[in-house]
């Protein structure tokens, strides 16, 4: 490890600066490259010792990290948030940003990032693709709604965009509709349609894809999860071994508040802005429909409702069903329900809270314990803590337990 130089890239949308420095964390060379492959091809070749990496996750991050890892010993990526955390310097461009990256490296303090292979980030940039494209249908049908209230048109809202009746509304508007919102609202729904039928084809390519299907088939045999639910989990959790627990994948899902502690005072605030946006609309989205699907899910909503209101229960239905993800997912088998008392992801279970045994009975206040007490006590003492106040104290019970019943 001492002869290997650390490099800090700090990446940029058309250049590369960078900075290598050795263990003792002596500059060995700086400078400032294109960001194309020609010119990092050039840059590799120049390098005249075994070298470690880090870059920081950009937009531009993945085609460079893909580039650089054949030529490199080792190449990390390192978190935003928390390399801001760990690293905050009053004097700030892209030289420090570099050198700081290579010192952080040799000290082995990168906040490190999970990559995902090449192949799951093709898949996911198409996912992406997709959502922007349902993004824009919605846009195109609200800009149609809103041309009609314009010109005060009547329509029916439900039925607005089946094509029979958008046909029919234009004919009988007559007069009520001017010639250029006519046209306006024949290109919006021209618009509607591409960005419709985009959304299905890359949904069934997805669907289809050998990676995934499989995978998500068995997600989808969870009450209230959807081929779109089932993708979207898919390809932005990646692999589910790296979610340690269903703490942490709730976390990062987006479904739970940041915590503000300080001298025994505890404020919770709003949702954390920290997350996985798609991952965290699409459960939100299912969320809200899962109890007409799952009578668990309508039965935990219900109870919610009781002590707060409708986002607290929708939140709470969202958990739920980041466990079950979580489960299937990791187990490889389709969902199955279980008892509520054997559920090995039911509340008590993800919030840590452990179930008190029935206290038994103690027998007599005076005297000895009647045989009866003593066997429930003997058969719950797996179970059981007799509390420190009642009347029957250790010796008697076990020498009770001595004694022939009568």
């Amino acid at each position: 490890m001492k002869h290997n130089a650390f490099i800090g890239l700090d990446i940029h949308k058309k250049t590369i600066v960078w900075c290598a420095k050795d263990a003792r964390g002596r500059t060995l060379g700086e400078g400032t490259i294109n960001a194309t492959r020609r010119a990092l091809a050039d840059w590799c070749a120049a390098q005249r010792r075994p070298w470690i990496g880090a870059m920081e996750a950009t937009l531009f991050s993945g085609w460079i990290f893909d580039f650089l890892q054949p030529h490199a010993r080792q190449l990390k990526v390192a978190h935003p948030f928390r390399l801001r955390a760990i690293a905050t310097a009053k004097k700030k461009n892209d030289r420090v940003d570099a050198a700081m990256l290579a010192d952080l490296l040799r000290c082995d303090l990168v906040p490190e990032c999970v990559m995902a292979a090449p192949e799951i980030r093709e898949l996911r940039r198409v996912l992406r693709y997709r959502r922007l494209a349902v993004e824009q249908m919605a846009k195109m049908k609200n800009k149609t709604a809103g041309l009609l209230m314009e010109c005060g048109v009547e329509y029916n809202k439900k039925r607005l965009h089946g094509k029979k009746y958008f046909a029919a509304l234009l004919e009988q508007s007559g007069s009520e509709l001017p010639d250029s919102v006519r046209d306006l609202m024949v290109l919006s729904r021209q618009a509607m349609e591409m960005f419709r039928d985009t959304s299905r084809r890359l949904t069934a390519g997805l669907r289809e894809h050998p990676l995934l299907a499989e995978r998500v088939e068995r997600l989808m045999t969870i009450p209230a999860v959807g081929e779109v639910t089932a993708l979207t989990w898919a390809l932005e959790i990646g692999d589910p071994t790296r979610l340690g627990s269903i703490a942490r994948a709730i976390s990062y899902c987006g479904l739970c508040s940041a915590q503000r502690e300080s001298a025994g005072h505890a404020q919770r605030g709003p949702i954390s802005k920290q997350r996985n946006r798609p991952l965290q609309s699409v459960l939100v989205e299912a969320a809200k429909l899962a109890p007409r699907l799952s009578p668990e899910l309508d039965r935990l909503h219900a109870r919610e409702l009781t002590r707060g209101g409708r986002n607290r229960a929708t939140l709470a239905v969202a958990r739920r069903l980041v466990a079950w993800l979580l489960a299937v997912d990791r187990r490889a088998t389709p969902f199955q329900t279980r008892p509520e008392n054997a559920n090995e992801f039911s509340d008590h279970a993800m919030t840590g809270q452990k179930t008190k045994a029935p206290k038994a009975d103690a027998g007599p206040v005076s005297g000895a314990p009647s045989h009866g007490a003593v066997v429930a006590l003997q058969q719950s003492a797996a179970t059981t803590i007799v509390p420190r106040h009642a009347s029957v104290g250790k010796r008697k019970i076990a020498a009770a337990s001595r004694r022939r019943p009568d």
